[in-house]
């Protein structure tokens, strides 16, 4: 099996969420087209309910095998790498098939008496063949990373997105006629149909690679029958789910506490339920677009971190921590700016509507904050901190949804409340999480590094409003797809000139280092 380094394990996975964002507008784009933002928002009160089945099933369970994986694959011991996946397949299978019972007896209940509107029940149903296909995909994909092999998640990512861009409109397309919950439950069944073929692409690869296993020596299987990889798993399962289930129920409790403090604040149930479609279905996706990077960032910082952590290698420890945070932030900075100052264009282009513009005018200077989260929650994690995540989403969590009744339902805020509370949240877990890894490893981010990004979001602004004033094409894409352009191209040239971006850095990107010049050895 490939193992590749932590650039080019991110590298792997940043093209693959590059190309999987891209493919998932599709969708984005599509559905509110043909069935609404009621419609989208239908398929959004049931995917946080699915998020929270999704996380207890399979919460911590790839970053524990990740973690245990890499650290037994230093030491060549294959046995050990089989008996992790056994315990971890059984606990994840186990409880996907007992929450999956769980939801087909309580369905009824749930969609009535816990959603804030019973249409999604159908949509609810759809949902549940899905969970017992993640539990066994999440095991294999914390397998391959612990592997440092990111190339089969890559492949699964990106079959799911496919499989379930074409099932998704399709079966929606097809069930509209009988009406909006049966063309969101259509919705569902196509992301049930995505997970499936994720599935059977990191079935096919893990069969492939088991036959190449060597055999354990038999001094590490005699070590292995000593060793209890039940509580390794669960003492680093339990807290990261833990932690990720804050997070999931603060989603599920979001969506259930914004209709209602929406209908509170005078808004009609069906309104409510669109204009939550419309947050959540619409403007967080787009500010997520950058995620692509951050998710593979933590991805490959998991068993890099693990690893070094082991050896005591805490200047490896700190470089990967400055890396993985410059580039959340150099890679996310022209997102924020091209999405605060396009925030109503972009919305008229992508839906044809740009009534939620206000929204992502509003979230997106914040969203920064977003994309340096999910790396510094992965450090966390790898450096046997997860607790400590734990209590700082649960923070966050529980400050936001506080803001939520409080804001929401002041009919002159409305919905922009909870925007102001969603974006609070973002800040403050991110800087709960820095505050704890500066205290645990020393690390320090640049002051500089910061002030040279700003600057270059400065000129970029500069740059792509000059464009967009020019008004060449008039009111068009072709005028949006102009500005933009040249403010990223703008924003990339200002890179190495600022020393934000190093020759060592490129060099480490595969395919690109090869068309750099051989360095003077003078």
């Amino acid at each position: 099996m490939r193992k590749q380094s932590f650039i080019q394990g991110a590298m792997i996975l940043l093209a693959a969420g590059l190309l999987n964002r891209v493919l998932g507008f599709i969708p984005r784009i599509a559905l509110p087209r043909m069935i609404g933002a009621e419609g989208v928002g239908l398929i959004q009160l049931v995917f946080p309910f699915t998020v929270v089945l999704l996380t207890l099933i399979s919460g911590g369970i790839p970053l524990a095998v990740a973690k245990l994986v890499a650290e037994a694959d230093s030491k060549g011991d294959s046995s050990g790498v089989r008996r992790i996946l056994r315990i971890a397949m059984t606990i994840s299978v186990g409880i996907s098939l007992v929450a999956a019972a769980a939801c087909l007896s309580l369905s009824e209940f749930i969609s009535t008496r816990i959603m804030t509107d019973s249409r999604v029940h159908t949509a609810f149903l759809a949902m549940i063949p899905m969970l017992p296909l993640v539990a066994v995909s999440s095991v294999w994909r914390g397998y391959f990373q612990g592997k440092q092999n990111m190339i089969p998640t890559a492949m699964s990512q990106t079959a799911e997105t496919v499989c379930r861009i074409v099932f998704t409109l399709l079966l929606a397309w097809l069930l509209l006629p009988y009406g909006l919950e049966m063309a969101a439950a259509g919705g569902v069944i196509g992301m049930a149909a995505g997970e499936c073929a994720g599935l059977l692409v990191l079935w096919r690869q893990y069969v492939r690679d088991r036959g190449q296993e060597p055999a354990a020596p038999a001094e590490n299987a005699g070590k292995n029958a000593k060793r209890s990889y039940l509580r390794e798993l669960l003492n680093t399962a339990v807290p990261v789910t833990g932690s990720k289930m804050i997070g999931s129920l603060s989603y599920l409790l979001e969506s259930i506490l914004t209709v209602r403090s929406l209908t509170i604040a005078g808004v009609a149930t069906a309104a409510a339920t669109a204009q939550y479609g419309a947050l959540q279905g619409m403007v967080i996706p787009l500010l997520l677009l950058p995620g692509a990077l951050t998710y593979s960032l933590a991805v490959s910082l998991v068993p890099s971190l693990s690893e070094a952590a082991s050896k005591g290698d805490w200047a490896t420890i700190h470089a990967r921590l400055h890396q993985s945070m410059k580039l959340a932030v150099i890679t996310g900075a022209p997102f924020v700016v091209l999405l605060s100052l396009m925030a109503a264009p972009v919305c008229k282009l992508l839906y044809g509507d740009d009534s939620m513009a206000h929204m992502l005018r509003w979230m997106a200077p914040l969203a920064i904050f977003l994309y340096m989260q999910a790396p510094l929650q992965a450090s966390l994690q790898a450096l046997n901190r997860p607790g400590t995540a734990l209590f700082n989403t649960f923070a966050g969590a529980a400050v936001k949804l506080v803001l939520i009744v409080r804001l929401a339902t002041d009919p002159e805020l409305g919905i922009v409340g909870v925007v102001i509370a969603i974006g609070i949240n973002m800040m403050l877990v991110t800087l709960l999480h820095w505050i704890s890894v500066a205290r645990l490893t020393g690390f320090r981010m640049h002051s500089l590094d910061f002030l040279k990004v700003t600057a270059a979001m400065i000129v970029m602004s500069a740059a792509t409003l000059r464009i967009w004033e020019f008004d060449w094409f008039g009111p068009s894409p072709a005028n949006l797809a102009a500005a933009g352009a040249t403010g990223i191209v703008v924003y990339v040239l200002l890179l190495v000139p600022f020393r934000l971006i190093a020759r060592e850095d490129i060099a480490r990107v595969p395919i690109i280092r090869r068309f750099l010049p051989p360095r003077n050895s003078s």
